[in-house]
């Protein structure tokens, strides 16, 4: 059939060229990952073009102009303005219309729902109970992880706890997902700071073999890069049964990022899609799921098991069952988790916010008297030190970021990981554009940000009076609500302000 024209929408966002300061070095085409902008010929002289269709706001080009002579600008509404039919709902039929295909994204939900986080204050010691100083006296943020039950005698199977310097985790994110050169400062940070860093489910690349023992090392339902050796070298394992991107589907690594090292690590065949069914083909019940945890457990001389599940609407009844089945720490992804390729229907529409499936996971395990069987690590739209706090004051032992982590290191949020053309190096293991990312630079900005995160955390809990980190976890007295009604403080746990 013959195209007449392209009825597609043009992007929400476009570069303008300020051709009077541009010396036409052609440096923004070669950035340009995406090749949205050419270069024309006019009167003699070199003019970079953007193509106004497909510009993702990455930055790249403004950023890394020598002249200054680009700047990205948001496009008026390419559509009329209705309210039900808005950019992000045309835009999905036209691309679909077009290809046929399932939408894909990358990063967590941007849908416009209640930020809890956004919503939850803490309290501060007033002239009664004074507050503790920071800066003159020792505040302790050590965190052990693991199941903390009782055991006597020198038991091989006796339970083996984590320790971290702060509650504070790097989340999965897998090689080929992220790049290598990101990976490895993940790494090196986490080994630096006493933190732990999760693999996520593209197995353990051979660069990364020195830094394994500070790693928690993920067994997803496709089994990739699983072996007897990568059972050995971990300092602890998790089994993927959910993302808070994409609850109830499988992983999904396009075909397009499956590279050479890629393939090599997940011991998979180059350029073919890398997808893990739904479920894990050996888990149906809470007693199959005991058995693989006490597999693990039986191959690796029992070191920790952590079940990785996502915040659904039974979440609380799941994360018991995944405590009676042996489990020593679970680790809950929100909704806002992000990822580096999901359906963008399911992206926005399935699952809860962290913060309430955190409350109620907590309340749950206490009532049941099994709270201190597993450790509860939330993860999920987590931005800042306070929403570490907070998700500490909600229930949790730990807390992991992943977007956060990314944004330290250059990502601009264009939502295109899966694409494989990542300009800031993070989301792709194409050569030239993963060099774009210095291991080293990447390092630093991280452990400058673990280490800034670290001092707020320690100023939240001077203000309350609180020198153990300990005494801050599950201690909801500290949190008030503001403009949240009945039922949300009820399932939240805390309290209105004024109260």
């Amino acid at each position: 059939m013959q195209k007449f024209y392209d009825i597609g929408l043009k992007s929400l966002y476009k570069p303008e060229f300020n051709y009077e300061l541009c010396d036409g070095c052609a440096e923004c085409a070669k950035e340009c990952s995406f090749n949205e902008i050419k270069i024309n010929l006019k009167d003699g002289k070199k003019l970079p073009v953007a193509n106004q269709k497909s510009c993702g706001a990455c930055h790249r080009c403004e950023l890394t102009c020598p002249r200054g002579a680009i700047t990205i600008v948001d496009r008026p509404s390419p559509l009329r303005v209705n309210k039900s039919w808005d950019y992000r709902n045309v835009n999905r039929i036209h691309l679909q219309a077009s290809s046929g295909a399932v939408v894909l994204t990358g990063m967590g939900s941007d849908n416009n729902l209640p930020m809890y986080f956004d919503r939850i204050t803490f309290n501060a010691c007033q002239v009664t109970n004074p507050s503790i100083d920071p800066q003159r006296e020792p505040m302790e943020t050590f965190t052990y992880l693991g199941r903390k039950e009782v055991s006597y005698g020198k038991d091989h199977k006796a339970n083996k706890l984590l320790e971290i310097d702060l509650p504070l985790v790097f989340g999965p994110m897998s090689y080929g997902s992220i790049s290598l050169n990101l990976q490895k400062a993940l790494a090196r940070v986490a080994t630096k700071k006493q933190m732990l860093w999760y693999s996520g489910e593209g197995g353990l690349h051979r660069d990364l073999y020195d830094y394994a023992p500070r790693a928690v090392l993920q067994i997803a339902s496709g089994r990739f890069g699983v072996s007897p050796e990568y059972l050995r070298v971990g300092s602890a394992y998790q089994i993927k049964i959910g993302q808070g991107a994409k609850p109830g589907i499988g992983g999904h690594l396009p075909g397009e990022k499956v590279l050479p090292g890629i393939s090599e690590t997940r011991m998979i065949p180059l350029h073919s899609d890398a997808i893990s069914p739904a479920p894990q083909h050996d888990i149906y019940s809470i007693e199959d799921l005991r058995l693989l945890i006490y597999a693990i457990k039986e191959a690796n001389d029992y070191k920790p098991v952590c079940v990785k599940i996502a915040a659904v609407h039974n979440v609380a009844a799941i994360a018991t069952g995944v405590v009676h089945a042996g489990a020593d720490m679970i680790y809950i992804d929100g909704f806002r988790g992000g990822s580096g390729a999901t359906p963008s229907i399911v992206r926005d529409n399935v699952g809860i916010p962290i913060e309430l499936a955190l409350a109620v996971v907590d309340e749950r395990l206490r009532k049941e008297g099994i709270r201190h069987k597993a450790s509860i690590i939330a993860a999920g739209g987590v931005r800042n030190s306070a929403d570490v706090m907070k998700c500490i004051a909600l229930g949790a032992d730990a807390v992991a970021i992943g977007t956060a982590a990314l944004i330290a290191c250059g990502c601009h949020m264009c939502q295109r990981c899966h694409s494989g053309k990542c300009p800031w190096g993070l989301t792709t293991n194409e050569e030239d554009l993963m060099k774009r990312l210095d291991v080293d630079w990447a390092e630093e900005r991280l452990a400058n940000l673990i280490e800034g995160w670290h001092h707020e955390m320690q100023e939240i809990m001077g203000l309350n009076g609180i020198y153990d980190i300990g005494s801050f976890r599950g201690n909801r007295l500290l949190l008030r609500g503001l403009g949240l009604n009945a039922k949300e403080l009820e399932v939240l746990g805390i309290q209105h302000a004024g109260e």
